[in-house]
């Protein structure tokens, strides 16, 4: 990908460098526990008890953040900032062009080992996600060493998608596609809400091709010979199917949430081809 002339997006929080992401060194286990269970109980923010925590210990979470942090012009986290800010622009053009709306970005939050989100503690070992109750990304930039180590998907356009495809997850969050599935959910067994589950995540690997073939309308060029298979490849890394057979030796299709490597290609090459948000539609298609 050509990023050169790209500016980098504003809407970024980098919670880096502290205790798992929860604030200063100096913060014991036990307040993270007590943070956690106010917000729990009483739906207070555990930020701020993290915070007076620090205060009282002598040292504010932000000066021991910044301390430990690597800086925010290290190159993966300049790349991820410019993939944000290219994605803002493009749905915002989306947005208006097709949907006669306003685009509100996300917030895209950096972190490493865990940090609370107002979906829960978000953790590392989950891999990429998005919140809807705060409306932020969360990342571990980590992951992409294991995307490319462990999964055998390297390569910018294929880090470029993940971020993508959990802004995809955004999208649906604001066209009201993410209220309307958590309430089907509330009336499904577990075989039908993950079947539900697997159609949101196809969107999503759709809408991130929207992203992609729109963004390279408008700059011809920002993608790369190669780019397009890098993210093909990726899309194929974390199909259900793969990483069932990966992690036990064997696959159980009933309990598939995200989809199969081949479904996720296959929606992820729909918006890529198309660049038309009406053509994501996974809860209308008969087959995945």
């Amino acid at each position: 990908m050509r990023l050169d002339d790209e500016g980098e997006s504003q809407h970024v929080e980098d919670r880096r460098g502290g205790f798992g992401g929860l604030g200063g060194k100096s913060i014991g286990i036990g307040t993270v526990i007590i943070a956690l269970a106010a917000s729990y109980f009483f739906g207070i923010d555990p930020m701020l008890i993290m915070q007076g925590a620090s205060v009282l210990q002598g040292s504010g979470p932000q000066q021991q953040q910044q301390a430990n942090r690597p800086p925010a012009t290290d190159q993966m986290t300049v790349f991820t900032r410019k993939v944000l800010g290219n994605t803002e622009r493009t749905w915002q053009h989306i947005f208006e062009t097709q949907l006669n709306r306003r685009y509100a970005p996300p917030t895209l939050v950096l972190f490493s080992g865990a940090t609370p989100t107002a979906c829960g503690t978000g953790q590392s070992a989950m891999g990429p996600f998005y919140c809807p109750g705060d409306q932020k990304v969360y990342i571990d930039l980590a992951f992409y060493d294991e995307l490319r180590q462990r999964f055998g998907a390297g390569g910018d356009f294929a880090q470029a998608y993940v971020i993508a495809h959990e802004i995809g997850h955004h999208v649906q969050n604001l066209l009201g596609v993410s209220d309307k599935v958590d309430n089907a959910r509330r009336r499904m067994g577990e075989a039908q809400a993950n079947q539900l589950s697997v159609r949101v995540e196809l969107q999503a690997d759709c809408l991130a091709g929207v992203w992609a073939a729109t963004a390279q309308r408008a700059n011809q060029q920002l993608l790369e010979p190669g780019d397009i298979e890098e993210g093909l490849k990726a899309a194929a890394a974390v199909g259900d199917d793969r990483l069932q057979r990966r992690s036990q030796g064997y696959v159980v299709p009933e309990a598939f949430t995200h989809g199969s490597s081949e479904q996720r290609v296959r929606w992820l090459r729909r918006g890529l081809e198309s660049g038309d948000i009406r053509k994501c539609d996974a809860f209308a298609a008969r087959d995945l």
